[in-house]
């Protein structure tokens, strides 16, 4: 599986960092008064094709709260989760709850938050990418809103740094809820009369985006998911899983390097949330796209301290591939993403960031001949594994074990469905290059690099 470790801090000193800047995100700057979308038309290099809406998906058992009592859930990290300015209430939940389900709040009431993040596919959508309002794409796959709470940063970027922040860039966003202002969501909710009563009950004033934003929010701070078959092995129950994933857990913290990316510490295994809290260039996309010519794009075109042009950047043009670079300016971050969790990663493809890949099968394939020839930035991790087939097909029953108690039944048919499409369609199992030596790797060369430190001199 992922086995991208922390880009270090000591690269070369000879790398240029691009126009370094911090990227502050503040719910100022995305409520205040008149706020419109930024009005930068994003071209892409081809014609955006639209799709039909898919129907909203409606709430219901698998959308519940979840219990602190599952068996894996880190209690003290869940509380820990809850900012002291948006604190739990149940009212505040139902209402977030509520408006997650509801396409009123988009422009023009076709698309809600779980159209994307469908609770029958653990919160996700099952598309390579997302469809929002007038069945226009976007530019990434959907991530899980399942423990999205113990995440550090928001969206495969990270340019959200919070639940709050994280929940109101969709609204706005003309490929995904279309709303032209914060204010504009504010006002077709305000003519409701149910959500006035709602949000005064709530909330004791008039409906305001601050609010709106904090109870969906507190809605998506109640789905944490556990009570997995992993987690109940790890709880003693040694019949939990089977033999072959017992094999797949060790090779993940071991041979498969897994555990670079997919752990809190490299030197103790992590059983619980699978994340480093970091971000790599795993080698997905360079092929297709000039990455370097797309980073220069972002550096002149996109202002880093402009969320709303961040995001439309990373939703809705060609400049998305480019990933972190677009919120940092930083050489090491062009291309990198963020390390997806992988509780219920079996029933969440397609995976990546773009949803290139079909199958966990052709995950562990992109790793194991180590990805990412023509990558300048490539993680320093990433490098052929020499895993055989059993060895592969070991680390995907381990994850399948990762799958919670209530998608046990969908997760049974998802891993059938995947295996069966691995024995016949393996795009990117290269056998060679898995079992050779580390390539070299080109050096990073961006040409508008030299260009401005041409203007420069002069």
């Amino acid at each position: 599986m992922p086995v991208m470790n922390s880009q270090k801090n000591n690269m070369s000193t000879n790398r240029r960092n691009l126009a370094l800047s911090a990227f502050a995100v503040g719910l100022v700057v995305l409520y205040s008064r008149g706020m419109k979308a930024s009005n930068r038309t994003l071209q892409s290099t081809t014609a955006v094709q639209t799709h039909q809406v898919p129907p909203i998906p409606a709430s219901g058992t698998l959308a519940s709260p979840k219990s602190l009592e599952q068996i894996g859930v880190p209690v003290a990290a869940t509380r820990e989760a809850v900012p002291a300015d948006n604190p739990q209430t149940p009212g505040k939940i139902a209402l977030g709850e509520k408006l997650f389900f509801d396409g009123r709040l988009s422009v023009d009431g076709t698309v809600a938050c779980s159209t994307c993040h469908d609770p029958a596919r653990a919160f996700t959508d099952g598309r390579s990418v997302s469809i929002g309002v007038k069945g226009r794409p976007g530019q990434r796959n959907s991530p899980t809103i399942l423990n999205a709470l113990y995440n550090n940063a928001q969206f495969w970027d990270g340019r959200a740094q919070t639940l709050e922040d994280q929940a109101a860039l969709p609204i706005t966003n003309p490929s995904e809820m279309g709303q032209p202002s914060m204010d504009a969501a504010v006002a077709q909710l305000g003519a409701l009369p149910e959500y006035v009563q709602e949000f005064r009950a709530v909330f004791g004033r008039t409906i305001n985006g601050t609010d709106l934003v904090r109870a969906i929010a507190s809605y998506e701070r109640t789905q944490f998911s556990f009570d997995s078959s992993f987690d109940h092995y790890m709880a003693g129950d040694k019949a939990a899983i089977s033999d072959s994933a017992k094999r797949g857990w060790d090779l993940f913290n071991t041979k498969a390097r897994c555990n670079k990316c997919h752990a809190l510490s490299e030197d103790q295994r992590d059983p619980t949330f699978f994340i480093d809290k970091d971000f790599h260039n795993i080698g997905v996309g360079m092929v297709r796209h000039n990455v370097a010519a797309l980073a220069c794009k972002g550096e002149e075109e996109i202002d880093s301290g402009k969320i709303l042009d961040v995001d439309q950047a990373a939703i809705q043009a060609e400049t998305s591939v480019v990933g972190r670079f677009l919120v940092t300016k930083q050489e090491k971050d062009i291309a990198s993403f963020k390390t997806p969790g992988l509780r219920n990663v079996l029933i969440t493809a397609p995976y990546f960031h773009d949803g290139s890949q079909a199958t966990l099968w052709d995950v562990i394939d992109h790793y194991n001949h180590g990805d990412g020839l023509k990558d300048p930035w490539l993680d320093e991790d990433i490098e052929p594994l020499a895993l055989n087939e059993s060895e592969i097909d070991d680390i995907v029953d381990f994850l399948a074990t990762l799958t919670s108690s209530q998608y046990q039944q969908l997760g049974v048919k998802e891993l059938e469905r995947q295996r069966a499409l691995s024995r016949v369609n393996r795009p990117q199992r290269d056998t060679a290059r898995a079992f050779g030596p580390k390539p070299s790797e080109p050096k990073p060369s961006r040409s508008c690099v030299a260009a401005q430190a041409e203007t420069t001199r002069k």
